[in-house]
């Protein structure tokens, strides 16, 4: 190898893995902004829809949708971001969004958590964590607590990674509104 070959070799290699090592090191599964949103389909329960069992990203398809991502069922924080959610669902629903909840959960869990908290938005069952991966919100065995923002034509236009579940529904909320002016 000439010494000029291998200056550019070491140049090249060097920029790699100093300008952009974010992108060496991460999940090959990434949710990206400004990309199409991972497809899912899922059994869950909704109380608004019992009839229902299964659940795309096609079932919310020209809509808004805010879908969170969390670990389990009646933990204190599981339980306080679900409620707030629910809490401020008639203002989701007054920007065309729909809130939809996804936990290792089973469908038998969900409805009790549901029946529980008075939940009236669609939590779904990724008992595996394969949906969850695909949003790199996985942890072994829960779902981590992240959540997404999709824009009516499916794009990935917001994310939180790590959430607090105080006051996260209110700054999802104002993202929202946001967005909507963006996307208008």
């Amino acid at each position: 190898m000439k010494r000029r070959q291998f200056i550019k070799s070491i140049f090249l290699f060097s920029s790699i893995l100093f300008v952009k090592p974010l992108r060496l090191f991460a999940s090959v599964n990434s949710v990206r902004l400004g990309k199409k949103a991972p497809d899912f389909l899922l059994n869950g329960f909704n109380k608004n829809n019992p009839n229902q069992q299964k659940w795309s990203l096609d079932d919310f398809s020209g809509e808004w949708i805010i879908l969170y991502f969390y670990p389990k069922h009646f933990s204190s924080g599981c339980t306080l971001q679900a409620k707030v959610f629910q809490d401020n669902l008639s203002k989701f629903k007054k920007f065309n969004s729909y809130v939809v909840g996804i936990s290792a959960d089973n469908e038998e869990e969900h409805e009790s958590f549901c029946t529980s908290a008075k939940l009236g938005y669609t939590l779904l069952s990724d008992t595996k964590g394969e949906i969850s991966k695909s949003y790199d919100s996985w942890l072994d065995p829960y779902s981590k607590r992240n959540t997404f923002m999709i824009n009516p034509k499916g794009i990935v236009v917001y994310s939180w990674i790590g959430v607090r579940p105080i006051g996260h529904s209110q700054e999802v909320l104002e993202e929202l509104i946001k967005q909507q002016r963006i996307y208008a």
